[in-house]
């Protein structure tokens, strides 16, 4: 809202000065209009104030800017000419204004929250691609697991949706999560073994690798490929799902591996998974405040993480 208040021009003094700015938005408006109580509706105003902006103009100018006649108003060619070059520099600092805003939002720094598993496992060794194609994105990854909000400094997470999201919370399924046993190539003969179907079992011998974190990750892979009750539960168990993934790669046992945070030792042939990946149930998700604008960071990000698979 601009005041009614337009100060007398000093151009006497020093006739260099510009005329107020405030007094050039209300002629653009008046000119592109012709209509003085139209102009005063744009920029919520009273019809005096852009009355009293344009006199100020024509008194500092010396020139008539419109002619007035039966209550209506047209621009002189002085008007025209001064008009032309208004409009001109507003609209260069108005798109300058955006340009620059635009480039404020996508210079911050965006905190995004990752599972710590899936972020040592699966997102770091793919982040290099990702600064690669968007240079001018700055994200700052960190670990968290679990519930979490958005007052505590992150502006983004990727999280499994296997408990109740924050109130208000926008999500975007990345991938579902995939599971199944994975261990070292050269303990597959002596941790897994042949049905009379022939079918692959786990040896009823083979240690098994536990979670904390997961303690139901065994019971769930059974329940879903129908394998027979797990009767060997003894087996060692680590406080966080990414120590048994390494316990398994270090051949102490079978640890049940989701498949995007496996994937690249199977590839690699650190680990072999004999029995492929079966769905869980769960997937994991880009978690943020609002959905995602087009063309914002969220987007982009969320374009970028959905590509990698």
């Amino acid at each position: 809202m601009f005041s009614d208040d337009f100060r007398e021009f000093d151009s006497q003094k020093n006739p260099h000065r510009l005329p107020s700015l405030q007094a050039l938005r209300c002629f653009d408006a008046a000119a592109r209009l012709e209509n003085f109580s139209l102009a005063a509706q744009e920029l919520h105003l009273t019809h005096g104030a852009i009355s009293r902006a344009v006199r100020l103009l024509e008194d500092e100018l010396g020139l008539a800017l419109f002619e007035r006649r039966s209550r209506r108003v047209f621009l002189t060619d002085a008007g025209r000419h001064l008009a032309q070059a208004v409009h001109e520099g507003l609209e260069r600092m108005r798109q300058a204004t955006l340009e620059l805003r635009a480039r404020a939002r996508q210079a911050r720094r965006w905190v995004l929250s990752c599972e710590p598993t899936l972020l040592m496992r699966w997102l770091i060794p793919r982040w290099p691609r990702f600064q690669e194609q968007h240079p001018e994105l700055q994200l700052h990854l960190v670990a968290g697991g679990g519930p979490f909000s958005f007052s505590d400094g992150i502006d983004l997470a990727i999280r499994r949706d296997d408990f109740p999201l924050p109130h208000g919370c926008h999500a975007e399924p990345l991938f579902a999560e995939r599971v199944g046993p994975v261990c070292r190539p050269d303990r597959l003969q002596q941790w897994f073994t042949h049905a009379a179907d022939g079918t692959l079992r786990l040896h009823s011998q083979a240690p098994l690798l536990h979670s904390r974190t997961r303690p139901e990750a065994w019971a769930t892979w059974a329940a879903r490929t129908n394998a027979p009750a797990l009767a060997h539960s003894a087996g060692q168990q680590f406080d966080h799902f990414y120590f048994s993934l390494q316990a398994a790669v270090a051949g102490m046992g079978v640890a049940v591996g989701p498949w995007q945070q496996v994937r690249d030792d199977v590839a690699s042939g650190v680990l072999a998974a004999p029995m492929g990946f079966v769905e869980d149930g769960s997937r994991y998700c880009l978690l943020s405040p609002v959905a995602p604008a087009a063309d914002s960071v969220p987007a982009q990000l969320l374009d970028w993480l959905r590509a990698q698979n």
